[in-house]
């Protein structure tokens, strides 16, 4: 059987924040208030679910989004716009720079939380 991911919860100190940092990244719609979370809703009606729950050290969440070429000039834009500490590579190794893999690029960057957004172009994995 066929299955399709509907959402996930991200585990942030404050749920406007990490919210509205990854809507503003994308461009997207204000984020709405769902219950206790507040919802990011992705292409496909995919919700990324934040919520306040940081009692202690949370793991960090890696999420990683495939854009359009387009899409990616405008994130990149707005990384550098606001200055923001961005890396090719997931061990943050390499800062100030992008990848390029296969036929595409992408950047890996910190929400406030400490979770590692990817942007990446490429339909090859």
């Amino acid at each position: 059987m066929p299955a399709r991911l509907d959402h996930t919860i991200v585990h942030v100190s404050d749920r406007f924040a990490g919210a509205r940092f990854l809507s503003e990244l994308l461009d997207g719609p204000e984020p709405v208030v769902n219950g206790p979370f507040v919802a990011v809703t992705l292409e496909g009606g995919v919700t990324l679910d934040y919520l306040d729950e940081r009692e202690g050290p949370q793991p960090s969440q890696h999420l990683a989004f495939r854009v359009s070429e387009e899409e990616f000039e405008g994130i990149f834009a707005r990384v550098v716009e606001r200055r923001l500490t961005y890396w090719a590579d997931p061990a943050r190794q390499t800062p100030g720079e992008t990848f390029r893999r296969h036929d595409g690029r992408g950047l890996y960057l910190d929400d406030p939380d400490g979770h590692l957004l990817e942007f990446l172009t490429s339909d090859t994995p």
